[in-house]
């Protein structure tokens, strides 16, 4: 039977009458019954977080914080298994990768946060007055409030932690809507908070879509004080102008079109394997994936052909298989997206290197929303398929004769999230990585975070930062007070 996926309000797990169905992409099988919340269930959420802010969880101090922080980690721990085995079903992934990856990292920002809030500091300043006697400035962090906490489907777990570890660092109490796509990792973590004792109305979970239901619910709630969210540059906006009316506090990271530049100088065995994992992992559905690579002409031809190589030979399998590397998209509506994509940019003249379809295995994996990683090259800079975000296993392969050339090139795009720059010559990677208009630029690496610094985009791939004390930053107000000496 599949299992029943309730939202967690002040609490309690709370059923609906509206339901939906959690589906598994790996062989299109029932995950879940999905409870959607309606309008009064969010109320009530929303209520319940208010009355936890000026509750228990209101009065707790930092250092006390830190510690329930810990002990989610610790509980998330305890049922790692449990959480692995939800992130599959729902996303498909390789187990290798939610192994060691997604739940892993999704413990690691409660125990970064925890240990981060009971050790940062404020600003204080003395100040001279007209009588001498002086003055002391001093700032304090409050939390915003209620949070409202938007997460995608494609690293489920791993981003709903990076908003909820720092939000409850703050003393913020949350509202919290999952992807519809994935709301499993979601549920089990509210089993998580209530095990572990969370105050009831610090941490809520609804569930449901976006216009007209959960989500729309909570982005125009008025006592939500802020909301966090990752996904499409498109819903971004739209939460903008809901939020607009509340003046909510946003932070966005929305989607990108990443540019990957190869000079001929780059070590070209590191480059392949870099560009191997920046193009296909998650079956390209990460946010800061190259789907744009520029490669200098001399070596084009090398690197088309390894690259090529190297897609082929991606074993495509089932997610408890140890030598399965990539898995499939997270839904049909999504596999049908990524293929009138691959259709457009025939239309559009490209050659297609390799894929472009969908792989057949002969078992229950043809009822599921696989499709073939693929490598184009061949298409004009204003082509639609270099232009617009696909969010998939794909990318489009052009040459270039110079560094200025390459640096306009990557820079041509609405979107400025991430880059990757492949070279060994020294000086011009500090030079390239400066120019590159984008929130975060890696050199001769791909996807290597400390989570101490600075996230997020630029253009129409996000406002604001996470990360370290940028994301307490966020999460809390601060208040300046002024002690007459």
């Amino acid at each position: 039977m599949p299992h029943e996926i309730k939202n967690y309000v002040a609490g309690r797990f709370v059923a609906s009458t509206s339901r939906f169905d959690d589906i598994n992409p790996v062989d299109g099988s029932l995950a879940g019954i999905v409870h959607e919340a309606d309008k009064s269930t969010v109320d009530l959420a929303v209520q319940a977080a208010r009355e936890a802010l000026r509750g228990p969880w209101g009065s707790l101090s930092a250092a006390e914080r830190g510690a329930m922080l810990n002990q989610i980690a610790d509980g998330i721990e305890a049922r790692f298994d449990e959480f692995v085995a939800a992130e599959i079903a729902d996303t498909g992934k390789p187990l290798a990768q939610a192994r060691t990856l997604d739940i892993p990292r999704g413990t690691a920002n409660f125990r970064f946060f925890a240990n981060l809030v009971s050790t940062s500091g404020t600003e204080c300043f003395e100040m001279g007055t007209p009588d001498g006697s002086g003055a002391l400035n001093y700032s304090v962090r409050k939390p915003l409030g209620v949070v409202g906490v938007i997460s995608p489907w494609n690293l489920p777990f791993l981003l709903l932690t990076w908003k909820l570890a720092p939000a409850m660092a703050a003393g913020n109490t949350i509202i919290a809507k999952p992807s519809e796509e994935t709301p499993a990792t979601a549920a089990l973590l509210a089993e998580v908070m209530h095990e572990v004792g969370i105050p009831p109305g610090v941490f809520n979970l609804v569930n449901g879509f976006g216009p007209g239901s959960a989500g729309e619910f909570v982005t125009t709630h008025p006592d939500v004080d802020a909301i966090t969210f990752t996904g499409e540059s498109a819903t971004g906006s739209a939460i903008m102008r809901a939020a607009a009316g509340n003046v909510k506090a946003l932070s966005f990271e929305l989607g990108g079109k990443n540019a990957a530049i190869i000079f001929e100088d780059a070590n070209l065995d590191q480059a392949v394997d870099g560009t191997v994992r920046s193009v296909f992992s998650n079956c390209g559905q990460v946010c800061l994936c190259s789907e744009r690579v520029y490669v200098h002409q001399r070596i084009f031809d090398e690197f088309v052909a390894r690259l090529k190589d190297r897609a082929e030979a991606l074993r495509m399998g089932w997610p408890d298989d140890e030598q399965t590397e990539i898995g499939p998209l997270v839904s049909t509506a999504h596999r049908d997206k990524v293929l009138s994509y691959y259709e457009l940019a025939r239309e559009e003249g490209a050659t297609v290197v390799t894929g472009g379809g969908i792989p057949e295995f002969g078992d229950a994996r043809d009822q599921g929303a696989w499709v073939q990683p693929t490598i184009l090259t061949g298409l004009e800079e204003s082509a639609r398929c270099v232009r617009e975000e696909i969010f998939g296993p794909v990318c489009h392969i052009a040459p270039f004769t110079t560094e200025e050339q390459a640096v306009a090139m990557a820079n041509d795009s609405a979107y400025g999230l991430a880059g990757a720059v492949w070279t060994t010559n020294l000086s011009r990677a500090h030079r390239v990585a400066r120019q590159i208009e984008a929130g975060i630029v890696w050199v001769n690496t791909w996807y290597l975070r400390d989570l101490r610094t600075p996230f997020g985009g630029v253009k129409l791939s996000g406002i604001g930062r996470e990360g370290g004390v940028h994301s307490l930053n966020f999460y809390s107000e601060p208040t300046n007070i002024c002690i007459k000496l």
